[in-house]
């Protein structure tokens, strides 16, 4: 199912021009960081119950926004002294010799209990940047 919204394109030049661009980009990027941390807090929250050091749960970062291909991005990522990063690939989808880990799916969990938070968040964000 596809859905098509007119005049979006219209909506968007008619606030870079009453706002300036800079400003929507400064709106844009803090209801980014806004949604960012709802999200983090329930992927958090999905790691609880199969943590054993925490580390996976302590090396959650988020990037300052960045452009990718001409939109707006925020990028959620392992990152810290423990290298969890290796292992988060293998947690979410399992192994040959593991196929169901206690953690498998809980980042795609994460992302679809947080989606209707997340989109709330961000057009709070968007409201008071306005």
């Amino acid at each position: 199912m596809s859905v098509q919204i007119k005049g979006l394109n219209k909506l968007l030049s008619d606030l870079e021009k009453q706002l300036g661009k800079v400003n929507v980009q400064r709106i844009s990027d803090y209801a980014l960081k806004e949604g960012a941390k709802v999200f983090v807090r329930e992927l958090k929250t999905q790691f609880q119950p199969f943590k054993d050091t925490g580390a996976s749960i302590d090396e959650i970062t988020i990037s300052d926004p960045f452009t990718l291909n001409g939109v707006r991005t925020i990028k959620i990522y392992w990152h810290g002294p423990e290298g969890r990063y290796r292992i988060i690939h293998l947690n979410e989808w399992g192994t040959v010799k593991n196929p169901n880990p206690r953690g498998k799916g809980a980042i795609a969990r994460a992302m679809r209990n947080a989606e209707n938070a997340y989109k709330a968040a961000v057009m709070n964000a968007v409201r008071r940047g306005i």
